[in-house]
C-alpha cells in the first residue's frame, strides 16, 4: 500500500488509502495538489508511473523511467551525468523541477540540481512515480518551475520478508539488492541494500580520434523505512539512509586548468526524516515532518600550467617567476558540502463530499560549505504558506483553487505562485480541464552568490612560495562580457492548460485517454555560461512554448498496452541589455535554454503474460531534434516469475536494440554496440 506512511488503521490516514494504481476504474492522483483526488478533478495532467511497470520493463536505472513520461527528455553529459528534463529550458543542470522522495525535497541546495546518480532510492522500493506535468509551485514551492516529481516508495508493510536481486550486463552493468524487514501489531520496518555500478560510455572523440572513456560509477545505498503504530489515529514514520561512492570524471572532457589527473568526485551522504502522523477523524487529518540531509563531494585532481601561461594568471602583487623553468604543477580541488533542514506541518479537512481542504507550512535551511566555489559558507533560509481548496458544487463541475506563499533570502523577496482551475466532467468518466497558473524559481546559491577561487596545494619547484595563494575566478573570465558577482532576479512562467482525460470501458478492457494543451510564456529567464574562462549569466531570455501530449492505455487480462507523444514548439528571444554581448553570444544565451528540448518524443510499451509462467515486455523510445541528434531504442524483456506460498523467484534477459547509432546528446556517448544485454535474477522469502 503506497504512501509516505502506511499505518494499520486506514482510518488513520485516509489520504492515501490503498488503491490499485492505473488499472482502478478511476486512477487517483496523491501528490499534485497535496489532496487525494480522481484524474477527473485534479487541476492539471498528472503521469503515474507505477513500481511494477517499472520493474515489468527492465528499467535499468532511475532517470530511465523518465523516457515512459511526455515531453521529458532523458540523457547523459559530461563523464556519464544523468540528466532528464520536462520541456528544455536547461543547459544540462535540471534547476527548475522539483523532486521529492516520501516528501523529502532531492535536488541539490548550492545549484538547485539533481544527481540522479547518487539518488538515494532503489528501483525495487518504488511503489509509483507522479509527475506533474506544468508548473506546480502552487503546491511545492519555487523550484516546481516546471513540474514536480513525487516518487512515492513501498511501505514496510507490504515487503516483510526477505529479497535479494541482481542484474549484471553490458558496459559494465552491476546493480544488486537487498532487504529484510518485518510487520507486526505495533509497526513495520524494512532494511535495504543496493549497489549501482556501470563503466559508462565505450569511448569519446579526442583530437578527433576514438579513445577510451574514463565515466563510469560505483555506488552502495543503504535505506531504512519503518512505521510505529502509536495508537488508532497516530502513528510515526521514521527514515534514514547513508550512500557513498565515486563518480568517475575524465579528464579531457571534465579536467580543468590542465588537468593531469582525472577529476572522480567521491560521494558521501546521508539523510534522516521524522513524520507524525494524526487524526481527528475520518474527515480531519495531518501530519508533522521534519527532515535533514547532508551532501559532501571530494573532487581533487593535479593540474601542469605552461609556465609561460601560468604568469599571466598570477594575482596582482605576486612575485615574478621565470617562464622557462617547466611547467606550474599543483593539487587542485572543488570539495563542497551541502545540508537542509527542513520541516513541514500539512492539514487536510474534508468538509462534506463536495468541499476538501488542504493547507500548511515549511520552513527550510540549506547550508552551503566550499572553499572553492564560496571561500567558506553560505546560508539561506525558505518559509512558506500552501493552500488548495477542491469545490465541486455540481456532479459535472469542479473547481480547484491554490497557492503557494514564500519568502526566500536568496533575492529578499516574497512571492505568490497561484493555480485555478475548473474541471468538466462528462458521464463520470471523462474531463475536460481549463488550467491557470504562474510559478517562480529565484536564483541557486552559486549563481547569486559565487565567490569561485582556487588554492593550488603541493605546488611544485620554482613556484612553491604561491602555496596557498588564492586565484580569483573573476580575475580569469572575459572582462568585456563579465557579469561575475551582479544580482540575479526571479524567473517567471505564465502557463494555460487545456485538457482531457477519458477512459472508455470496453467489452473485456479498459482504454485510458490523455491529451494535454499548454501555451507557457517564460520571462527573465536566467541563461549563459559560467566557466573559468567566461561568466555571463543574466535574466537575459524569453521564452514562448506549445505543444500537445499524448498518454494513452490499453489493459485487458493478460495484456497491458501504452503509448505517449509529445511535440513541443519553442521560439526565444534575447532581453538583455542591447550591447552587453555580442551577437553571437546572445544567440547562444536563447540557444542554451533549448538544449535539451525536443521537438518530437514518445514511447511505446507492451506487457504480455505468456503461458509457464512467463512475462514479455516490449519498449520503443524516441527523442528527436536534441542539438542536432535523435534517440531511438527498443527494449525487449522475458522473465519468468514462480510463485509459491513460502517464496517466489524471477529470472530475466533484456536486449537493449539502439535503432540510431549516432550518440545521443554529446558526440562524446560512444556505444560501440547497437545490443546491450542484462540478465536479472531474484528471490523472496
Amino acid at each position: 500500500m503506497p504512501a509516505f506512511a502506511q499505518p494499520s488503521d486506514p482510518a488513520l490516514s485516509p489520504e492515501f488509502l490503498a488503491f490499485n494504481g492505473e488499472m482502478s476504474e478511476l486512477p487517483e492522483v496523491l501528490t499534485t495538489t497535496r489532496l487525494r483526488q480522481s484524474k477527473l478533478k485534479v487541476p492539471g495532467t498528472t503521469t503515474i508511473i507505477t513500481g511494477d511497470m517499472i520493474r515489468d520493463l527492465g528499467v535499468m536505472n532511475l532517470v530511465e523511467v523518465f523516457r515512459l513520461v511526455p515531453g521529458m527528455v532523458v540523457g547523459e553529459r559530461g563523464s556519464n551525468n544523468q540528466v532528464t528534463t520536462y520541456h528544455g529550458t536547461s543547459q544540462y543542470e535540471q534547476r527548475r523541477l522539483q523532486v521529492q522522495i516520501d516528501g523529502r525535497t532531492a535536488y541539490r541546495v548550492s545549484l538547485a540540481d539533481v544527481d540522479w546518480i547518487a539518488m538515494p532510492v532503489a528501483l525495487e522500493n518504488i511503489e509509483r512515480i507522479e509527475v506533474s506535468r506544468g508548473p506546480n509551485s502552487a503546491a511545492y514551492g519555487i523550484n516546481a518551475f516546471l513540474g514536480s516529481i513525487n516518487i512515492i516508495t513501498r511501505s514496510p508493510q507490504d515487503t516483510a520478508g526477505s529479497e535479494l536481486y541482481s542484474s549484471v550486463g553490458s558496459r559494465g552493468h552491476l546493480r544488486t539488492f537487498a532487504s529484510a524487514g518485518d510487520t507486526g501489531r505495533d509497526g513495520s520496518w524494512r532494511l535495504s541494500y543496493e549497489k549501482r555500478k556501470s563503466n559508462g560510455f565505450d569511448e569519446q572523440i579526442e583530437s578527433n580520434e576514438r579513445i577510451p572513456f574514463h565515466d563510469g560509477y560505483d555506488v552502495n545505498n543503504f535505506n531504512f523505512d519503518s512505521i510505529i503504530t502509536l495508537d488508532g489515529q497516530h502513528s510515526l514514520d521514521l527514515r534514514a539512509g547513508v550512500l557513498d561512492g565515486v563518480n568517475e570524471e575524465d579528464k579531457d572532457k571534465s579536467g580543468k586548468l590542465g588537468a593531469l589527473t582525472n577529476p572522480d568526485i567521491v560521494m558521501d551522504d546521508y539523510y534522516l526524516q521524522a513524520r507524525f502522523n494524526g487524526a481527528t477523524s475520518d474527515r480531519h487529518f495531518y501530519y508533522v515532518q521534519a527532515s535533514y540531509q547532508n551532501q559532501k563531494r571530494r573532487q581533487r585532481w593535479s593540474i601542469a600550467i605552461p609556465a609561460d601561461e601560468f604568469v599571466t594568471l598570477l594575482p596582482p602583487g605576486a612575485p615574478a617567476f621565470p617562464t622557462d623553468q617547466g611547467p606550474f604543477v599543483a593539487d587542485l580541488n572543488e570539495d563542497s558540502e551541502e545540508s537542509r533542514l527542513e520541516f513541514e506541518l500539512q492539514d487536510t479537512i474534508i468538509l462534506n463530499p463536495e468541499l476538501q481542504f488542504v493547507s500548511g507550512m515549511g520552513y527550510r535551511k540549506d547550508t552551503y560549505r566550499s572553499e572553492t566555489f564560496f571561500n567558506g559558507s553560505g546560508h539561506n533560509y525558505q518559509a512558506r504558506l500552501f493552500a488548495n481548496a477542491e469545490y465541486s458544487p455540481l456532479n459535472w463541475l469542479t473547481f480547484n483553487a491554490g497557492g503557494n506563499w514564500e519568502r526566500t533570502t536568496t533575492t529578499g523577496e516574497i512571492y505568490f505562485s497561484p493555480r485555478v482551475a475548473s474541471n468538466f466532467i462528462i458521464n463520470n468518466n471523462h474531463a475536460i480541464r481549463f488550467v491557470f497558473s504562474r510559478a517562480v524559481r529565484t536564483p541557486d546559491a552559486f549563481e547569486q552568490n559565487p565567490d569561485w577561487s582556487y588554492r593550488p596545494a603541493n605546488i611544485q619547484p620554482p613556484f612553491e612560495a604561491l602555496e596557498g595563494t588564492r586565484f580569483l575566478v573573476e580575475d580569469l573570465v572575459d572582462p568585456q562580457t563579465s557579469t561575475f558577482g551582479e544580482e540575479l532576479e526571479e524567473e517567471w512562467i505564465t502557463s494555460r492548460e487545456i485538457s482531457y482525460f477519458g477512459q472508455f470501458h470496453l467489452d473485456t478492457a479498459l482504454m485510458s485517454v490523455e491529451v494535454r494543451y499548454f501555451n507557457d510564456y517564460l520571462r527573465d529567464m536566467i541563461s549563459g555560461v559560467i566557466n573559468e574562462e567566461d561568466w555571463y549569466i543574466d535574466n537575459n531570455v524569453a521564452l514562448e512554448q506549445e505543444g500537445v501530449e499524448l498518454e494513452t492505455s490499453l489493459e485487458f487480462p493478460g495484456t497491458k498496452l501504452r503509448a505517449t507523444y509529445a511535440y513541443l514548439d519553442q521560439e526565444g528571444r534575447y532581453t538583455g541589455e542591447p550591447g552587453a554581448l555580442p551577437p553571437r553570444t546572445e544567440e547562444r544565451a536563447v540557444d542554451l535554454l533549448s538544449r535539451l528540448s525536443a521537438r518530437h518524443s514518445g514511447s511505446f510499451a507492451w506487457i504480455q503474460d505468456l503461458p509457464l509462467e512467463l512475462t514479455s515486455s516490449v519498449s520503443f523510445y524516441l527523442a528527436q531534434e536534441v542539438r542536432d541528434t535523435r534517440f531511438k531504442r527498443a527494449d525487449f524483456r522475458l522473465a519468468r516469475r514462480v510463485d509459491r506460498s513460502n517464496y517466489s523467484y524471477v529470472l530475466a534477459f533484456n536486449v537493449q536494440h539502439y535503432i540510431d547509432q549516432e550518440a545521443w546528446i554529446s558526440p562524446d556517448n560512444i556505444i560501440k554496440n547497437s545490443n546491450q544485454y542484462f540478465v536479472e535474477a531474484g528471490i523472496r522469502f
